[in-house]
This record gives C-alpha cells, structure tokens and sequence, in this order.
C-alpha cells in the first residue's frame, strides 16, 4: 500500500463565519504530526488566508488550478482550488457566506465523484442559513447522497471516534415517532450497509454489530413495549442468517459501558441521541460524521458552525484532524482493494 492514495482529498470550507476555516488551516499546520494525506480547499483562497495568518505568522496559501497540483504544493502551504471568496467575518455569518459554503461543497463533491479527489471532508454548515438561500436537503449527508446518485435512505452515518462508533438508525425526527418508523427490514438494510463499508473502508474482516434496543431493559418481556420483541429481534435474527455478527438487542443503559465496548466495532442505535451522547461524551474534540454506502469517501468533524467562538483561536482541531485523517485512510483502504 503507498502512503496515501494518489488523488488528494478535497475539503469544503464550511460556513466562513464559523470555525470551519480555522481548523481547517490549524489541521493543515499539524499535517506532519498527524500523518495526514495531502488535501486541498475548494474555494475560500482569501479566507483561508486571512484565518491562517492569525493562527501562524508563516502560514501560507498556494493557489492551484487543478487537484493534481495539490500534493507537491502541500509541503509549503495550504492548496486552495479556484476561487477566493471573503472577506472573512467570524462570528457575522451573511449570505454570502452561505453561498460560499454551498459553493466549495458542490465544488468538492464534483471533485471526489469524479475522481479528481480521493474523498471529500466537510467543514460545519449552519443548515439553516443553507435553507435561506434554497439549499433544499436537509443537510450535507443528503446533499452528497443526492450527488452520487445514491437514495438518502441507503446513505447511512456513522459516527466514529477512538473509544466508539455508533450509527443511529433514525436521525433527525421527533422521539415521538421513532417507534413507528423502525422496521425490521430498515434495521437488516441499515446493518448490512454498515457491515460492508466496516469491511471496505474500515479493514474488519468480521465486523460485530452490537444492536440497541428501543425500550429500556430491551422492553423487559413486553412490560416496556413490545418492538425490541417484534422487531429488533426478527432482524437481528435474520442478520445472523446472512453470517452478520449481530447481537441484541442490548439494553442501551449498559450497551456503552467499557467492558460492553470491547466487545463490538459499532453500535446500531435506535434514535439520534441513543447513538450521539455516547459518542460526543467519549469521544467530542475527535468525533468524526462518516457517511457510509456511497461510492466516493465522506467525512466530516462531528461539530457544527461554532459561531460564538470563530476567530478567537480556540477552536480545537481535532475533529478536523481525526476526519481528514480516517478520510485518507479510507481512502488508501479503497485503493488497495481496486
């Protein structure tokens, strides 16, 4: 296996107004000590410059013009695709910027789909200013989806730091309807999905799916609910069937305990915070968003815009790190399997 695969990955700027610039150039600062591929920015030249200078006084941006110059150009500073955008704001997010962020995220995609970029990484949106100006997914994830060509339903996240990973099965929807949309058949779907990309991306062999339940103490015999019995179980069967190591269901309280832990790769939860305290409690400044089941690799810093602390050089990079990092060895991963 080379070192890196041999196209850079492609990072999107995020909102400018938020700390997606400054840990994108405080990662770029550290790419020796944290072993990072070689990357480049779609779009955000003069903001990234202004950022990068607050943070060191040699900072640098290399403008390029095409992927393929990033690599050599990434020794001496931070390989910028195209055009500058700014001025930098933090903390004053505007329309412009918003077109900025959807900008450089149309534009890395393009670049991972095609094959110029090895894999994207996403820098935090605000999803709300998106929708303002006509951003009409519901966030990044669906975009990329959408993208690829593959259905939002089949696009499954994975939320991954060093002590746990965990997916949730439903995300951003009201508690009140999750038990109504779980299924059997979503939850073989969704395990498959996670399954196949922790083998292709992730270099194990045998991937142990530890599966929540929806109830507490797995409903208990029915005396809390009855859907751990009718519908988790059924799937959990028939995942064993097709020679997936899947167990459960686990009652959630105890499922993420360090001896619990150690015994599975990744946790299928039931709903959104079953899956994300766990993780942002263990693992928050090196949380990574993987999107599984598309062609092209996507990662991105699980933390948003941060716009209360953007520009005063406290963002802590190191979930930005830690995804461009997993990125590229997906990324290498990939590669070698071709």
């Amino acid at each position: 296996m080379t070192p890196f695969a041999d196209s850079p990955l492609a990072v999107s700027l995020g909102d400018p107004a938020g700390v997606g610039p400054e840990v994108i150039a405080a990662a770029w600062l550290r790419r020796e000590s944290a072993g990072l591929s070689p990357f480049f920015v779609a779009g955000g030249r003069d903001v990234l410059d202004e950022v990068g200078r607050t943070l060191a006084p040699d900072f640098a941006v290399i403008t390029i013009e095409d992927p393929s110059e990033a690599p050599a150009a990434f020794v001496y500073g931070l390989p910028v695709l195209g055009a500058s955008g700014g001025p930098w704001k933090p903390g004053e997010p505007d329309t412009d910027g918003s077109w900025l962020a959807y900008d450089s995220l149309k534009w890395a995609a393009a670049m991972a789909r095609g094959g110029q970029a090895s894999g994207m990484v996403t820098g935090p949106v605000a999803k709300a200013r998106l929708a303002d100006i006509g951003f009409e997914y519901p966030g990044q994830t669906e975009f990329v989806a959408a993208a690829c060509g593959v259905n939002a339903d089949d696009a499954v996240m994975m939320l991954a730091g060093p002590s746990l990973r965990t997916v949730p099965l439903t995300i951003h929807v009201a508690l009140a309807e999750v038990p109504g949309l779980i299924s059997t058949a979503l939850i073989v779907r969704k395990a498959r999905i996670v399954a196949e990309a922790l083998i292709r991306d992730f270099g194990i062999a045998v991937p142990r799916i530890a599966i929540a339940a929806l109830n507490p103490h797995a409903g208990e015999e029915g005396r809390m609910g009855q859907e751990d019995t009718t519908i988790v179980a059924p799937a959990i069967a028939e995942l064993r069937e097709m020679g997936i190591d899947a167990t459960g269901p686990h009652p959630a309280d105890a499922l993420f305990t360090p001896r619990s832990r150690s015994t599975f790769d990744v946790a299928l939860c039931m709903y959104h915070d079953q899956a994300l305290i766990p993780i942002k409690a263990l693992d928050f400044d090196e949380g990574v968003n993987v999107t599984l089941g598309l062609p092209i690799v996507r990662t991105s810093p699980d933390h948003g815009t941060a716009f209360g602390i953007a520009g005063k050089g406290i963002a802590d990079p190191g979930a930005m790190i830690t995804a461009i990092r997993m990125a590229g060895e997906m990324a290498q991963r990939r590669a070698a399997r071709a």
